[in-house]
């Protein structure tokens, strides 16, 4: 049985993504996440993406963990 998959927003930060994931490339080729629980970045800035390297600390991204209203 597969381990199901999660994905949690944090505040001000990256997505972590938890479980039995792939991450793909547009072309649908296979990049290695290294590591069971990831983050990926949600304010563009990192040098790393898709994953985090913190520098939505730097930039002073700001993102609640809950979803907002319907626009």
């Amino acid at each position: 049985m597969r381990d199901p998959v999660t994905v949690i927003p944090c505040e001000d930060g990256p997505l972590l993504v938890r479980g039995d994931f792939e991450i793909l490339t547009q072309d649908g080729e296979r990049v290695d996440p290294g590591r069971a629980t990831v983050a990926l970045c949600r304010c563009g800035r990192s040098s790393a993406k898709p994953f985090c390297d913190g520098s939505h600390k730097l930039a002073g991204f700001r993102a609640p963990s809950r979803p907002g209203p319907p626009a």
